[in-house]
C-alpha cells in the first residue's frame, strides 16, 4: 500500500457502485420476490458495501488511513444535518403535546362537506402532513377517515384514495418537519429551508391543478348522498378533544417556523424557538405536568398521559404517540450508514468519474437536470426506499450540478420531485403496499388518481427545459 496510488480508473470507481447495486438487487427486491425472506436493512446493506468498497481500496493500493480520513469528512461536512433530524422528532412532540396538531386536525375535520368530498380528500390530508411531516399517519389516519366518509355517502373510491394519498405526500415533500425533505437536502448538502424553497416551484402548482380536477370531480362522479354522515367521525373526534384544550395561541409554533422559512432565517434556532414556545404553551394551556412535557421531549408523546381521559382508540393512538428525541432514530441510522459507504467510495472519487462517464452526454444544465430526475426514479423504483435514493443520486450529482453552476437546491428538489412522489404509484414498493392496506382501496383503482404525482411528473421536467425555478440567479 502507498500513500498516493494512481488516481482510479473507470473500472476501478464502477466497482464499488456495481458492488452497491448488486447488494440492492439482491436483498431488496430477490429476497422477498423470489425466496420469499425478509428484505435486508438499508443499514447492513450499506455497512456490507462500505466493507466491499474498502477491501477493493486495499488491493488497489489505498491505506487505512486514507479511507477512514475520507469517512470522517463526510461525517463531519453532514453534522449540522444531523442536528436538524434530531430537532424535527424534538418539534413533532411539542407540537403534540401543546395541542397544536391536535388542534389543527380537530378542525381541518370539520370543514368536510360531501359536495367537495374529493377536493377536501386532498387538502385536510396536505394540511395535516404539512404540519407532521408523515405521508403515512396522515393516510393511516386522517386518509381512513375520509375513505369512510366517502363510502358512507357513496363517493368514488378510487378518487378519493388517489386524493387522499396526494395530500399526504404534499406535507410530505414540503414539511420542513419530514424525514425525506431533511435527508434530500443533507444529501444535496443545502440549508433546508432554501430545499424547501425550492420544491415550491414544482409543488404548489402541481397541488393547485390537483385541487381543480379534484372540484370538478366533485361534480362528474358526485357522492350518492344528498348529506354526509358524519356520525363516524364525531368519537373520533370526541376523543382529541378529551385529551386537549384548544386556544388560539397554539398556532404560535408554527408561525415561528413559517416565520423563519420566510425570512430565512437559521434552521436551528428557528427549530428549537417553536420547540420552546410549544412546551411553554402546554404548560399554560394543557392539563399535563412538566414530567409530561419533558417525557415528550425525550421519547415522545403517548396518550397515557392523559389520565384524566378514557382509553383511547387505536386511530388516536397512531396520530397522537409520535415524537421525541429518537423519533428519526431509524433515518439518522440509515443516513450514518450511508455516509460511511460514500465517504468510503469518496476517497477515490467514484462517484464524480463515473458520473462524468455515464452522462457525458449531460453537457448543457437542462440535460443535467433532467439525467438527475431520471436516476432518481430509476433508483427509487429498485430499492423502494428514499432514504438511500437520495444519497446515492445526490452524491453522484452534486459535482456535475457544480460544474455547470446549478444551483444544490435544485438537485435536492429534483431527489424529491422524481423519488418521493413516485413511491405511491410504482406498485411494488412499500408505499404502495401500505397505501392499499391502509385505505382498503386496490392500487389499480387509486394510482390514476394520484394527480398530484402525476402532474408533478410532467412539470417538474418543464421546468428544467424552461429554465423556470432554477435559481440560475443566484449563482
Amino acid at each position: 500500500m502507498t500513500d498516493h496510488p494512481a488516481p482510479a480508473s473507470f473500472s476501478e470507481a464502477l466497482l464499488p457502485i456495481l458492488g452497491l447495486l448488486g447488494l440492492i438487487v439482491y436483498g431488496l427486491m430477490l429476497r422477498p420476490a423470489l425466496f420469499g425472506q425478509p428484505p435486508m436493512p438499508l443499514e447492513v446493506l450499506f455497512i456490507l458495501a462500505a466493507s466491499l468498497a474498502t477491501v477493493a481500496q486495499f488491493v488497489q493500493g489505498h491505506t487505512w488511513e486514507a479511507i477512514q480520513t475520507s469517512i470522517v469528512n463526510k461525517l463531519a461536512s453532514a453534522l449540522p444535518a444531523f442536528f436538524i433530524l434530531f430537532a424535527i422528532g424534538l418539534i413533532i412532540g411539542s407540537w403534540i403535546v401543546s395541542g397544536t396538531i391536535p388542534m389543527l386536525v380537530y378542525y381541518g375535520i370539520r370543514i368536510i362537506n360531501p359536495t367537495y368530498l374529493y377536493v377536501l380528500a386532498f387538502v385536510v390530508p396536505a394540511i395535516f402532513s404539512t404540519l407532521t411531516g408523515t405521508s403515512w399517519g396522515s393516510a393511516g389516519t386522517i386518509g381512513v377517515v375520509l375513505i369512510g366518509i366517502s363510502g358512507a355517502v357513496g363517493g368514488h373510491m378510487g378518487i378519493t384514495a388517489g386524493a387522499v394519498i396526494g395530500g399526504s405526500y404534499f406535507g410530505d415533500k414540503l414539511s420542513p418537519l419530514s424525514d425525506t425533505t431533511n435527508l434530500a437536502a443533507l444529501a444535496a448538502d443545502v440549508d433546508l429551508f432554501m430545499h424547501v424553497r425550492s420544491m415550491l416551484y414544482t409543488t404548489v402548482p402541481s397541488a393547485v391543478l390537483a385541487a381543480l380536477i379534484f372540484t370538478a370531480m366533485g361534480f362528474v362522479y358526485p357522492p350518492h348522498a344528498s348529506a354526509a354522515d358524519l356520525s363516524a367521525i364525531e368519537p373520533f373526534l370526541a376523543e382529541i378533544r378529551s385529551l386537549f384544550a384548544f386556544n388560539p395561541l397554539l398556532l404560535l409554533p408554527p408561525a415561528i417556523v413559517l416565520y423563519g422559512s420566510l425570512k430565512k432565517k437559521p434552521t436551528i434556532p428557528t427549530i428549537l424557538s417553536s420547540v420552546l414556545t410549544a412546551a411553554l404553551l402546554a404548560l399554560l394551556f394543557q392539563r399535563y405536568t412538566a414530567t409530561d412535557v419533558i417525557q415528550t421531549l425525550y421519547k415522545g408523546f403517548h396518550t397515557d398521559m392523559a389520565v384524566w381521559a378514557p382509553a383511547v382508540s387505536e386511530r388516536v393512538q397512531i396520530l397522537m404517540n409520535r415524537g421525541g428525541l429518537y423519533a428519526l432514530n431509524e433515518s439518522i441510522t440509515v443516513a450514518f450508514m450511508v455516509f460511511i459507504y460514500i465517504g468510503v467510495i469518496d476517497n477515490i472519487q467514484a462517484m464524480p468519474i463515473v458520473v462524468g462517464r455515464l452522462f457525458r452526454f449531460a453537457r448543457s444544465r437542462p440535460s443535467v437536470i433532467l439525467a438527475s430526475l431520471a436516476a432518481t426514479a430509476v433508483t427509487n423504483a429498485m430499492t423502494s426506499n428514499q432514504y438511500a435514493t437520495s444519497f446515492v443520486v445526490g452524491d453522484a450529482f452534486k459535482s456535475k450540478y457544480d460544474a455547470l453552476r446549478i444551483p444544490r437546491q435544485v438537485l435536492s428538489r429534483s431527489l424529491e420531485d422524481a423519488g418521493t412522489m413516485i413511491e405511491s404509484i410504482i406498485p411494488w414498493t412499500t408505499t404502495a403496499v401500505f397505501m392499499v392496506g391502509a385505505l382498503g382501496v386496490p392500487y389499480a383503482d387509486y394510482w390514476h388518481w394520484q394527480l398530484l404525482t402525476l402532474i408533478n411528473l410532467v412539470v417538474a421536467p418543464a421546468l428544467a427545459i424552461l429554465g423556470i425555478g432554477c435559481f440560475y440567479e443566484d449563482e
